[in-house]
Formats: C-alpha cells, structure tokens, sequence
C-alpha cells in the first residue's frame, strides 16, 4: 500500500524555466536558489546527486558531435552557470517546450519523435538519428533514491501511453531522457509509482506534455 505522503507546499519558483541563446541555439535553462536533488540520464550530470542547474538546449538535426555532454559544459558556461548541473539535448527547438502542473508536479517536456519512433524490445538497430522526449519534472518533496527510480519508470510509462494513443509505432526514440527533481530535505515519500500519491501527478502531466507535443512537432 502507498500511505499518503504529508501535504507540501509546491515550489514555484521552478516550474517555469527561463530561455537563454548560446552559440545561436535557445535553450531552457533552470536555476534554482539552491540545489536540488536529482535522478538524471542526461548526456552531462547524469545519476543522482544534487543539481545546481538543469538546461534543454537544440542542437541542429545534422548534429554529429560525438562529446555531447562536454558540448552542454560548453553551453553552461556560455550561459555562466557554475556548479554542478545536468543538461539535455534536443533536435526540436525548446520555445515548443510543453510544461504542464498536476497539483504540485510540474513538468516540461520536448517531444520530436523524427523518423525514428521505436519500440523498446524491437529488433532492430537504428543509426543515431535526431530526435528525442526529453523529460524535465519538479516534485514538490523529496522522494528516497528507490522512489526516484521507481518514478523515472512512470515517467517512461506515461510517455508511451501518450504514443500508443496518438498511434505510433513504438514506445519512445532511442535517445530520449529524463531529469527528475525534488527538494534535498523532509518531508519525503516513499513511493514513485504511477498510483502513488505523487507518481500519479508525475505521470498524467508526462502524458499531457508528450500528447500536447506529439500533436504541435515535426514527425521527420
């Protein structure tokens, strides 16, 4: 059973990211005023640790660097971020970012599927091509290390709920990321599933984010 976690306060200061240009690319750029605790698959920063920053940058489609996360060290600096951070990168341009709030969760997504929409279990080995749902979300408390795990699966859970529905052959691209985020101290949660307290929120805003950008981006 999920025991319901203590009412908390949302953080509003992060859920709407600013926009920045480096080397003539927008990006999304969050900057807390402290840091928070994060689960991250990102190209930089990757893990789980406190986060100073979190940026989404847009790369061009014929993007071919094979240091993408020394590209987004690159583009923090641009931006003078300090610290330690974890940044994404993605192929759509980031002022098509989707963010959507379910009472206290909130999360920003940017969904290009390109050519290359796949199933997990599939066969097939694709060349890298451009892409990607990159998945940034804000959890009003802090979750323990198995939640967050526990959480990054229901994010995945709800992305491909949102693909199956807009009838797309896969459950997501090869590339796609997720940062998850919440506060370093009490009062904090067990549990990250998609019928726990939290996880519910966390997935039905994935869901709306992806399905509102499956339906607004590029398909190639």
């Amino acid at each position: 059973m999920n025991p319901e976690p203590p009412v908390v306060t949302p953080e509003p200061h992060v859920v709407t990211p600013s926009l920045h240009l480096a080397a003539g690319s927008p990006l999304l750029l969050w900057r807390p005023d402290r840091p928070w605790l994060a689960i991250s698959s990102a190209v930089h920063g990757g893990g789980i640790g406190e986060r100073e920053w979190v940026l989404n940058a847009t790369v061009g489609s014929d993007y071919r660097r094979d240091d993408p996360g020394d590209h987004v060290a690159e583009l923090a600096a641009a931006c003078g971020l300090t610290g330690t951070g974890t940044g994404l990168l993605t192929a759509l341009d980031v002022r098509r970012q989707v963010t959507t709030t379910d009472r206290g969760v909130t999360v920003t997504a940017t969904t290009r599927i390109g050519a290359h929409c796949t199933w997990a279990a599939g066969d097939e080995e694709l060349a890298w091509l451009p892409g990607t749902i990159n998945v940034v979300a804000w959890l009003p408390l802090r979750l323990t290390p198995a939640a967050l795990v526990n959480a990054v699966a229901t994010v995945a859970e709800a992305k491909a709920q949102a693909l199956r529905e807009a009838g797309l052959p896969g459950t997501g691209t090869p590339t796609d990321a997720t940062i998850l985020l919440c506060p370093t101290t009490d009062p904090f949660d067990r549990y990250g599933g998609p019928r726990s307290v939290y996880g519910s929120r966390l997935a039905r805003a994935v869901h709306a984010c992806v399905s509102a950008g499956l339906r607004t981006s590029p398909m190639s």
